[in-house]
């Protein structure tokens, strides 16, 4: 159903298919092979669509998907990590999503809410991911571009393999 995009895929899995998670407010959410080239949209109709009442703004459908991804759909526009440290976040309403941000499960858009890191930067930790098979340790992160001393420094204490 989905139409094919123009260009090569973005990092295909074995046989010309991708892997990625959908989570969330989703009626069928889980593990879902979709064909190379696949879109957030084509990812959220293979996991039902949104369930009802939930707001897609944030989310964008026409964004090319890469292999190992995961779209979490209904969840809070900004991360709980944003610039603390340390401390417990104010207004901690029981979110299960606070803590580090995995250098192998997080998305482009919640990578791009680290300090330091805008969509390119955030584009270019997503493809060394699928370029190595993913983040061994949080250290690997110095090997990719773009990510100095400075910013290594920084983003070390918010975010996991």
């Amino acid at each position: 159903m989905p139409e094919p995009s123009p260009g090569p895929p973005p990092a295909a899995g074995p046989g010309g298919h991708i892997v990625v998670d959908v989570s969330g407010k989703v009626r069928r959410p889980g593990i879902h092979q979709l064909p190379s080239g696949a879109r957030v949209a084509d990812a959220l109709r293979a996991a039902g669509g949104a369930r009802p009442g939930v707001d897609l703004t944030g989310i964008n459908r026409a964004r090319l998907l890469m292999d190992g991804e995961q779209i979490v759909v209904g969840a809070p526009p900004g991360p709980p990590v944003a610039g603390s440290t340390g401390g417990a976040a104010p207004g901690g309403s029981g979110s299960p999503t606070t803590g580090p941000v995995s250098l192998n499960r997080a998305t482009v858009e919640q990578l791009d809410t680290l300090p330091g890191v805008g969509p390119v930067l955030a584009q270019h930790i997503v493809d060394y991911r699928t370029q190595h098979g993913g983040f061994r340790s949080v250290d690997e992160l110095r090997e990719v571009n773009g990510i100095g001393d400075r910013r290594f420094a920084d983003l070390q204490p918010l975010v996991g393999p």
